[in-house]
């Protein structure tokens, strides 16, 4: 199993990409940097709850549809 952080950035890079948005769009929108983004995406970093939630919002999701791969309800693509 992929670990949390490499799942976790998938969700986001799916979302983003289901959205149509650039990394440069959504970090904008968050008010964060193209590379922390990138660097989510990835797995290399470990965003803090408050991170999480101007993500979700910028992805126009919620912070459970994020994690859902971590309880099992999602199935991983």
């Amino acid at each position: 199993m992929p670990k949390p952080l490499i799942l976790l950035g998938q969700a986001i890079r799916a979302q983003r990409e289901q959205l149509g948005l650039s990394q440069e769009k959504l970090a904008e929108q968050c008010g964060f940097d193209r590379t922390y983004i990138s660097m989510l995406e990835r797995g290399k970093r470990n965003p803090s709850l408050l991170n999480l939630l101007k993500l979700a919002r910028g992805l126009q999701t919620s912070v459970s549809t994020l994690t859902e791969v971590f309880d099992g309800t999602k199935t991983n693509r």
